[in-house]
């Protein structure tokens, strides 16, 4: 099954390190973090896990909740996550699915057979409330991913459902924002940009970010 930006994505029942997991339930009214992993025991996704334990309060900030998937049972997981907890010097505090049968892996197109013939590959996939698709990010097995990226782009998604604004490129929580084309009524300009904009082209206006 193909996802893309906007679709809903499949609900599920799997079980986790946290008991059963109904997906959609479980995302509830928050954003979640899909992210998926090759295999258990495996040195990258180690480091990963660790990683998004330390950011947990980074996501819960933000109103999201991050969830784990590898293709091994629970069992497996429980005994990698002594591994992780150990040498990561963090506690897991958040559940990983697994998905020995593969069900979700298939749902979500995480198996790409000519990269790896029958482990994920490292899948990303951002969710909102409404259980839709916001991004997706897919990187090979051997490259650790980028957190504060992910963290980046959840700032940009949430400011920009609220605001009429777009990011431009390497934006980051504090900088200044470009005002989306749409907009040209110069009384709606007024009223939504109060601070003002800079006209740098008619198409490329920059105003400091509405929510700061």
């Amino acid at each position: 099954m193909t996802l893309r930006l906007g679709d809903t994505v499949p609900d599920f029942t799997q079980e986790s390190t946290h008991g059963t997991i109904n997906f959609h339930e479980w995302i509830g009214d928050s954003w979640a973090i899909l992210f998926s992993h090759p295999k258990d025991f495996t040195p990258v996704c180690t480091t990963e896990l660790g990683e998004v334990a330390r950011l947990k309060p980074e996501f819960d900030k933000r109103q999201v909740k991050p969830i784990a998937l590898s293709v091994d049972d629970v069992e497996s997981h429980k005994g990698w996550t002594g591994d992780i907890e150990e040498t990561q010097k963090v506690t897991l505090n958040y559940p990983i699915l697994a998905d020995p049968d593969r069900k979700v892996s298939d749902l979500y197109d995480m198996i790409h057979p000519n990269a790896l013939q029958t482990l994920t590959v490292r899948s990303v996939f951002i969710i909102d409330p409404n259980k839709k698709l916001r991004l997706t990010l897919t990187y090979p097995a051997s490259t650790g991913r980028n957190f504060d990226e992910i963290l980046r782009v959840i700032d940009s998604l949430q400011l920009t459902d609220n605001y009429s604004v777009a990011t431009p490129a390497n934006w980051k929580d504090g900088d200044d924002c470009v005002i989306v084309p749409s907009i040209t009524d110069p009384e709606e300009l007024k009223q939504k940009f109060p601070k003002g904009f800079n006209p740098v082209k008619p198409y490329l206006r920059m105003t400091p970010q509405p929510n700061k």
